[in-house]
């Protein structure tokens, strides 16, 4: 073989096993590098953005709102969550008009839908044990029928004065015949049907709690 087969075969051997692992994982490293770097650069923004999604949801849910205290759980009640306190999902948030008086509360939730997670924010009068507002948070589900839980009048229309007790429950549309159900969006059973899930959950989870808050506070502005 002449020396200048030789030297082309050199030439094109395959890198060392060496070389393949180094050069990858360089590559790894980088690219978790800019992964880190973006998630820490984007987490307090998606966090700021939420707080003032969730902020405006309240306003949404319970109308006439001017200011409300952030609840979270404490033994069988409810206690006011410090300034800095980070409190998620183990929240509640009692409202209070211009003039003090309380206008209810919101209540948050999740619950699996079609497609994934569904996550809404409801308002609840105590005093009368109806639901008075409701609004999506998040949810992905199918553009054109999933969605309509965001963009049917109709349907949002079931969360003006919903009674949860009993237990509320989804009928066809049409069928609606008590206080405490909820008529489902045609096409779109399975995310209605989330959503009665969410409520009912929800409820269980807060309405001892809230009770029991209320029976042992003032609950005026005042004592914020």
């Amino acid at each position: 073989m002449s020396e200048e087969v030789k030297h082309i075969e050199e030439e094109v051997k395959e890198p060392s096993s060496f070389r393949l692992i180094f050069t990858l994982g360089v590559a790894g490293f980088l690219s978790g590098l800019i992964l880190v770097s973006a998630y820490l650069f984007t987490k307090p923004i998606i966090a700021k953005n939420k707080a003032e999604a969730l902020r405006a949801a309240i306003f949404e849910v319970l109308s006439n709102t001017a200011t409300f205290k952030t609840l979270v759980p404490d033994g069988d009640g409810l206690r006011e969550a410090g300034e800095k306190e980070e409190v998620g999902q183990e929240a509640v948030y009692l409202g209070f008009n211009a003039q003090g008086e309380m206008t209810g509360f919101a209540i948050s939730g999740e619950e699996g839908g079609y497609q994934d997670i569904i996550s809404a924010i409801y308002g609840f009068d105590p005093n009368d044990e109806v639901i008075i507002g409701f609004k999506v948070l998040d949810s992905k589900e199918t553009p054109g029928l999933g969605d309509k839980i965001i963009k049917d009048a109709d349907f949002q229309a079931n969360f003006m004065a919903l009674k949860i007790d009993p237990e509320i429950e989804a009928v066809k549309k049409g069928e609606k015949k008590s206080p405490n159900q909820v008529e489902a969006i045609s096409g779109a059973t399975i995310s209605s049907k989330a959503i009665v899930r969410l409520l009912n959950k929800s409820n269980t989870t807060w309405q001892a709690r809230i009770k029991v808050y209320l029976s042992t506070q003032n609950t005026s502005s005042d004592n914020q």
